[in-house]
């Protein structure tokens, strides 16, 4: 049995999908099958069941699972001390965040290292998914809430400014004030809990949702396009010349932003000098969209 026989079955687990275990790993689909199929083989066990529901570990393939975690939890430990005593200014570094804090607020600094530090390869992963840090799936992680791992160093990056936008010809003006009328641009269904969401159904509550996304920069440029008012990041919004900023008698609420990397990993001086660069841009950047 192999390592990397064991990270395709715990894929499989976690995701349920052939699909999504191959994305998780960066493998083929059909690779991924195989694979599974030669684990299966080795063990002469059956450790999925496939349903509706797509991959279900059968009770072999929960026992292997407990085996398979602390294994992976142990092989993680060992690269990340060793990851940890490297202090050479070369390598990998894998950055997980959001995808509009990715391309308007990370992406300017991570050129900016890549031009002091030509020997470091950022790899930014942009999705709705948590990166975990504990299982180097990141080396360094921005969160709209504080990390829960105790073995996570983590602090209080910036706090972000949010607006209402509408498009800037003077369309979508909410007009009476309770927005009867007006179209919205919103977060989609799984996160319409978000503060802004909230917010902005309760200061326009006879408004009508028009577009729904989980991507900041499609309701951006959805509000560009004048199909309705958005609640965006002051950042995002502020920086495209279509939007304008509107006011609704109040300012939605801000979003803290938070940095974490694994304890094992504080003494990466790739590590360090991408996070000291990082914190030195964004602080300064934080205030100005905050005060605006």
């Amino acid at each position: 049995m192999e390592w990397s026989d064991l990270r395709v079955f715990l894929a499989v687990a976690r995701e349920r999908t052939l699909g999504g275990a191959a994305r998780r790993l960066g493998q083929s689909q059909p690779t991924m099958g195989r694979r599974l199929r030669e684990l299966e083989q080795s063990l002469g066990q059956k450790l999925f069941q496939r349903n509706n529901d797509g991959f279900v570990l059968t009770d072999e393939g929960a026992s292997v699972l407990a085996h398979a975690e602390r294994v992976e939890e142990e092989v993680s430990a060992l690269q990340r001390t060793l990851a940890g005593q490297d202090q050479k200014l070369d390598g990998l570094l894998r950055v997980a965040s959001s995808d509009w804090f990715g391309a308007h607020l990370l992406a300017p600094v991570l050129a900016e290292f890549a031009k002091l530090q030509p020997g470091v390869a950022v790899e930014l992963l942009t999705d709705a998914r948590l990166y975990s840090l504990p299982r180097r799936e990141a080396d360094i992680a921005f969160r709209i809430l504080p990390f829960d791992e105790p073995e996570v160093v983590s602090r209080l990056l910036m706090h972000i400014a949010y607006g209402a936008y509408a498009r800037s010809d003077g369309s979508h003006q909410p007009k009476p004030r309770d927005g009867a009328g007006t179209p919205l641009i919103t977060m989609d269904i799984a996160f319409s809990g978000m503060p802004d969401a909230v917010w902005l159904r309760e200061m326009l509550p006879n408004a009508h949702v028009v577009s729904r996304s989980n991507n900041r920069d499609v309701q951006a440029r959805m509000c560009a396009h004048g199909v309705g008012v958005a609640v965006l990041p002051r950042p995002l919004g502020d920086s495209m010349s279509d939007l304008r900023l509107i006011d609704l008698g109040e300012p939605p609420p801000g979003r803290d932003t938070y940095v974490g990397y694994h304890r094992d990993l504080k003494r990466l001086a790739r590590l360090r000098a991408l996070l000291d660069l990082v914190i030195e841009r964004l602080a300064n950047r934080a205030v100005i969209a905050g005060r605006r």
